[in-house]
């Protein structure tokens, strides 16, 4: 299964591709973040995130998209750029007839590193050792963006192999 994971962001949007299964070694696929200027019109800025998002579908063929689900945050202007990006991730994948999978911080940190309240740092160094990367992915944008799709995986893996055999047992 291949994930692009997006860390929603009208600044800087994190996106990351992930390959694997549940239960076997998972494969960095690619990993960046798309920065919008902050003087630039918001219309000019949302645009900027649908084409690149696109041209990131285009490139990798994920399976799913796996995007932060926009909780509340105490700065109501950065909670509205997050969801308006999360929107624009969502609108970019269902137009291509992929999957787009919503999954809390809290979940993805509790996937990623078995604890729910884990701070970037230790979200960070999971990703790191899951991936077999050298280095943290930098900025926490693209390590987040990397979280989401691993989240992704392992999750939206168990449950597609759950419903198949449920339907399997039907028969």
């Amino acid at each position: 299964m291949r994930v692009l994971g997006v860390d929603p962001g009208l600044t800087r949007c994190g996106i990351g591709v992930v390959e694997g299964s549940p239960g076997r070694p998972l494969r960095l696929v690619d990993v960046s973040v798309i920065r919008t200027p902050a003087a630039a019109d918001l219309g000019e800025r949302l645009l900027r995130i649908e084409v690149k998002l696109d041209e990131w579908i285009s490139q990798y063929a994920p399976d799913a998209v796996a995007v932060e689900r926009v909780f509340s945050q105490h700065n109501v202007r950065t909670v509205m750029g997050t969801a308006q990006a999360s929107g624009v991730a969502a609108l970019v994948a269902a137009r291509r007839g992929l999957t787009v999978a919503m999954h809390t911080p809290s979940e993805v940190k509790a996937a990623v590193s078995g604890n729910g309240r884990a701070d970037k740092e230790q979200v960070a160094f999971m990703v790191m050792r899951l991936l077999r990367l050298e280095s943290k992915p930098a900025p926490a944008d693209a390590s987040d963006a990397l979280a989401l799709a691993i989240c992704q995986v392992w999750r939206g893996g168990a449950a597609n192999r759950l419903a198949a055999a449920v339907n399997g047992a039907r028969r």
